[in-house]
C-alpha cells in the first residue's frame, strides 16, 4: 500500500443511508415532523443536507430494526429542539434502566464527546415514520 492511501477514508465525506419501505411517507414525515426538504431525487432515493453534511433516505424492502442510534443532530440547544418537534407531533423515547434516564425526552449522557472538549451531551432518540433510530444531541462543556 503507498503511503498516500493509508489515509484515504481519512479525507473521504460520510453520508449516511437510511432506508425507507416508503419514500413517500418518508418525505412527509421529514417535511412536516423535522421541517427537512430533500435537495435531490431519484426514483430510488431522497438526498437531504443539513450544515455540510448530507444522508440518503433510500427505498428498501427491508427495515431497521431501530433498536440503535444510526443517525443524530447535534444543537445547541437540545431543550428547545426536543420542545418543537414534540410540538410537531415527533414522539421521543423515554427510557429508564439502570444508569440511564431520560427526563421528558431528554437524557443526561457523561462522558461523551472527549474530543469536542465536552464532559458529556444531554441527548434524545426519536424514531421516523421509517423506524429509523434518530437522536439529537448537545455537548456539554
Amino acid at each position: 500500500m503507498d503511503t498516500d492511501d493509508k489515509d484515504l477514508l481519512a479525507r473521504a465525506r460520510v453520508a449516511t443511508r437510511l432506508p425507507a419501505q416508503d419514500l413517500d411517507r418518508a418525505r412527509r414525515f421529514y417535511a412536516e415532523r423535522l421541517g427537512l426538504r430533500p435537495v435531490d431525487e431519484r426514483p430510488g432515493g431522497l438526498l437531504y443536507r443539513c450544515e455540510g453534511a448530507e444522508f440518503v433516505l433510500f427505498r428498501s424492502t427491508g427495515s431497521s430494526p431501530g433498536t440503535f442510534t444510526q443517525m443524530a443532530f447535534e444543537v445547541d440547544d437540545v431543550e428547545t429542539v426536543v420542545s418543537e418537534l414534540k410540538r410537531r407531533g415527533v414522539v421521543f423515547e423515554e427510557v429508564d434502566v439502570d444508569g440511564f434516564r431520560t427526563r421528558d425526552g431528554i437524557a443526561e449522557v457523561e462522558g461523551n464527546y472527549p474530543s469536542k472538549g465536552a464532559r458529556g451531551e444531554r441527548g434524545a432518540w426519536f424514531r421516523d415514520s421509517e423506524g429509523n433510530m434518530l437522536g439529537i444531541g448537545e455537548p456539554v462543556v
